[in-house]
């Protein structure tokens, strides 16, 4: 990493995935990757449903709405789960938001 903190992510940030770097789905493993320069990752069930959602448009917020919505979760656990997720990328430089 460059040694630069990524500024926290809120419900109002808008992430989309980094210059090179998207989520594909691996039909042979039967599972979800994020595929990065030089990298991979693979996403776990929670993680690629988030990961779906993230398309440079939504707020944060509206997919913590959706999600929570389409699970009848609480909407404070999925907030948490969203936004921890959203910072860890943002810190591994594979989701940015302007």
């Amino acid at each position: 990493m460059n040694g630069v903190t990524p500024t926290p992510l809120t419900e109002a940030s808008v992430p989309r995935f980094a210059r090179g770097t998207r989520l594909q789905y691996d039909r042979v493993r039967e599972t979800w990757f994020i595929q990065a320069p030089e990298r991979a990752f693979q996403a776990d069930a929670v993680a690629a449903e988030i990961l779906q959602l993230v398309d440079g448009t939504r707020a944060l917020g509206t997919i913590i709405d959706q999600l929570s919505e389409k699970f009848s979760a609480p909407r404070d656990i999925i907030a948490r789960d969203v936004l921890a997720l959203a910072q860890d990328l943002s810190a591994r430089q594979v989701l940015v938001s302007p």
